[in-house]
């Protein structure tokens, strides 16, 4: 197996101890536990705890990770299926923070999860614990030490991810896949992309990077940082990945801008054949953002046809939805009504504004809330586009309504991801909870326990209807159907993506992370934290380094998720957070946002 560990790439080989090897690895475990200062009377009273017997090897299932044929590191996954324990993890003191232990504990996880374990104890050295959480692994007390008297040693205990779910696996085929970050490509095929939102869907196409689990390389349109990929992959125990960005050049979009029908990225891999030769012979899943001609043409594939993508419009869609409704009472749908002008959305929201009625404005097509107005007043009047338009209800938020997790507060904005395999079968993915400011997305939470169960079945349901009347159409990928929660409690549909989508980022990293960290994790995006400051890359890498090992210090993981836009006129990053509770994923936030809007003190006096 290979891993990326520490801050480069390094090649580890992880296979089973042999017997022969018992003594080497006895030593090897000592020297590791003498890396903490430990005298010899210490660890003379340590060493029949410690020693690996010849005999046990097997039983103990040990296994060493090994580099040009050194061993580095040890570890053993000991017990009987349910539970288990990892029994030993030990480097060799000039490897340790090298990422050959998180190597080492993955290896272990997946290996107990092929076996039936579903939860792992974890009896740590002190000062091992800190490292144990920030791989997932959660406090369960203490107990005494068996070779010292009168010593207490924490105890943790990790469950353990079942098995990759369905939708992962109709996803990529349980593989590592390629990844296409043709985000602008789509959004052309329903209206021309200008400068300003062309330069805003290159930096979100980094989110690309999450389209799997795991990827094998990535197609960017912009240049990212050198050793991005390092510092995500650390996180999500990625193997080395590939990485070909910066392809969306000036000339690529025809002067900054894609005219209708325009999937630049595309075409640009497409411009280079011995590129597009080598992705193509990987004998990998493709993975776009979205599906367009130019993608079918690069994969291989029949272009999917129009009628396959008509419920990108928010029009169609509502239409859709209505159809849809009888079916699914617990389900309340917005009415809508087309105007052809600016003037006579006009007089309709000025008539409504009088009946006290507030409106939402949109085009038929925009992604993350462009295209979206709401008007609740007379004297409210943004500036609206010519048309055509639609204008919707506007859906009442409740008194219950809005708070993510309060007892059983149902969340404001909602959306349900699932995808349509191959063989046209429709996989649910989950409901996420979405931060959505005014009418602008800003990122999505996942998890257990943050929707309630009944309005969480209601909307699967839907959005699991609205999947196989997209299957009927033909189309093929993954997608969304977002919803609004009224007083009433109910969730209201508002628009259907046919295309990898934002909350989908969260799933994925959600996903990997129960898989090698244990089960059980809220994974929260963040798609814009303003920084204080533009960064070069090299201050960029030496922040969110920084920013990773706070968030670590209190248990929180943090996966850097768009780093395009640090020296920007206005700069941003993105970032991914993961906890076991809501409580860490805000203080964390909170910590990011604020050491991100601090770093312009260094510029200071």
């Amino acid at each position: 197996m290979l891993f990326v560990v520490g801050s480069g790439r390094r090649s580890l080989r992880i296979r089973s101890a042999r017997s022969d090897e018992a003594e080497a690895l006895s030593a090897l475990v000592l020297r590791s536990k003498a890396y903490w200062g430990y005298d010899e009377a210490f660890l003379a009273a340590c060493a029949d705890d410690l020693r690996i017997a010849a005999g046990d090897v097997a039983a103990r299932r040990v296994v060493v990770a090994e580099e040009a044929g050194c061993v580095l590191g040890v570890a053993s996954l000991e017990g009987a299926a349910p539970d288990g324990e990892l029994g030993l993890l030990f480097v060799e003191p000039d490897a340790i923070g090298g990422g050959v232990g998180r190597a080492l504990y993955t290896h272990v996880l997946a290996t107990a999860r092929a076996l039936g374990f579903t939860r792992l104890a974890i009896e740590a050295d002190p000062h091992a614990e800190p490292f144990y959480r920030a791989m997932g692994a959660r406090p369960a007390g203490g107990g005494p030490s068996g070779s010292i008297p009168g010593r207490e040693l924490p105890l943790l205990h990790v469950s353990i991810a079942a098995a990759a779910s369905g939708w992962a696996q109709a996803w990529t085929g349980g593989r590592r896949a390629i990844h296409l970050g043709n985000v602008n490509g789509f959004q052309a095929q329903f209206a021309g992309i200008g400068e300003q939102s062309r330069y805003g869907g290159a930096h979100y196409a980094c989110l690309a990077a999450f389209a799997g689990p795991h990827p094998a390389a990535l197609v960017l349109p912009k240049a990212v940082p050198e050793g991005w990929t390092d510092l995500v992959g650390r996180q999500l125990a990625w193997e080395p990945v590939e990485v070909f960005d910066g392809l969306e050049s000036e000339e690529t979009s025809q002067g900054g801008g894609l005219p209708v029908g325009a999937d630049g990225l595309t075409a640009a891999v497409l411009a280079r054949p011995a590129l597009a030769a080598h992705l193509r012979a990987s004998g990998l899943p493709l993975v776009p953002w979205g599906r367009t001609p130019a993608f079918a043409e690069l994969a291989g594939e029949e272009p999917l046809a129009t009628e396959a993508l008509r419920y990108e419009s928010k029009r169609a869609a509502n239409e859709l939805f209505a159809r849809l409704a009888p079916g699914h009472p617990g389900v309340r749908v917005p009415r809508q009504w087309p105007v052809a002008t600016r003037r006579e959305a006009g007089r309709v929201l000025r008539a409504r504004a009088r009946a006290g009625q507030a409106t939402v404005v949109k085009t038929e097509h925009g992604a993350g809330g462009s295209g979206t107005w709401l008007v609740t007043g007379r004297r409210d009047r943004p500036p609206l586009p010519r048309g055509p338009l639609l204008l919707e209800e506007y859906v009442e938020q409740g008194a219950g309504v809005g708070a993510v997790l309060d007892g059983e507060r149902t969340p404001r904005d909602l959306t349900y991801d699932g995808l349509v395999a191959a063989d046209g079968e429709v996989h649910d993915v989950g409901v996420a909870v979405m931060d959505v400011r005014g009418t602008a997305y800003q990122g999505a939470t996942v998890g257990p326990g943050l929707v309630p169960g009944p309005v969480a079945d209601t909307a699967a349901r839907f959005g699991h209807a609205v999947g196989r009347e997209l299957a009927a159409d033909g189309y093929r990928g993954w997608f969304d159907v977002d919803f609004v929660t009224g007083s009433d409690g109910r969730p209201a549909p508002t628009e259907i993506n046919l295309r990898f989508t934002g909350p989908a980022v969260a799933f994925m990293v959600k996903a990997r992370l129960d898989e090698t960290r244990g089960a059980g994790h809220l994974v929260r995006t963040v798609d814009r934290v303003p920084l204080g400051a533009r960064l070069p890359a090299r201050e960029l890498n030496a922040l969110l380094r920084e920013l990773t090992e706070r968030c670590t210090a209190i248990d929180t993981v943090l996966v850097p998720s768009i780093p395009t836009a640090a020296f920007d006129p206005s700069p941003y990053v993105g970032v991914v957070l993961a906890a076991h509770g809501v409580e860490r994923l805000d203080a964390a936030e909170a910590l990011v946002r604020a050491a991100a809007r601090d770093v312009g003190r260094m510029f200071g006096p």
